[in-house]
């Protein structure tokens, strides 16, 4: 076992210098020595999409072309998810496709609810935020810092807030 662990840490003392050295960053050990795009391939998205090893997905989960997911974040596709291309999904962003509201506050009696939720091409989420189901986003739409989106917007729209808000 002892081989193993020095080989380990061998390898990842090894990629982190080379990903400080080439992009002034330091990482995890398992972003370190996992590839953001490999995993994307992994996941069927679009050609030149990236996803952190540390990002949960589950379900039916679609993405486009060069769209960056980041680290922390979830992707709910039980209810199905589609996420467009040249979109900036940023760390901690959470987007669901159901709620167990009902079935909790029901003690099971009730079904959870599904409802797909779509986000348009070129499109930036913001750090920490909560997309609920049944949100469709538009094209080209700005999503500010700890929002929670919880109707749909538009193509065009910046958005914040909790509930998010449309911006003037």
């Amino acid at each position: 076992m002892m081989l193993f662990e020095n080989f380990l840490m061998k390898l990842f003392y090894k990629k982190r210098d080379e990903i400080k050295n080439s992009y002034s960053r330091v990482l995890p050990l398992n972003e370190a020595l996992t590839d953001r795009w490999e995993k994307a391939k992994y996941c069927n998205f679009g050609k030149g999409s990236s996803v952190y090893d540390s990002a949960i997905i589950f379900g039916n989960v679609t993405v486009g072309e060069n769209t960056w997911i980041g680290p922390f974040t979830i992707l709910d596709g039980s209810g199905k998810l589609s996420i467009g291309s040249y979109c900036s999904i940023s760390a901690g962003v959470q987007i669901y496709t159901h709620d167990s509201v009902k079935w909790a506050v029901s003690g099971g009696v009730e079904k959870y609810e599904y409802a797909e939720v779509k986000i348009g091409n070129n499109c930036y989420i913001g750090p920490n935020s909560i997309i609920a189901k049944g949100v469709t986003i538009g094209d080209g739409c700005i999503i500010g810092a700890n929002s929670f989106v919880n109707k749909s917007f538009a193509s065009g729209k910046k958005v914040a807030g909790n509930p998010a808000k449309e911006l003037e």
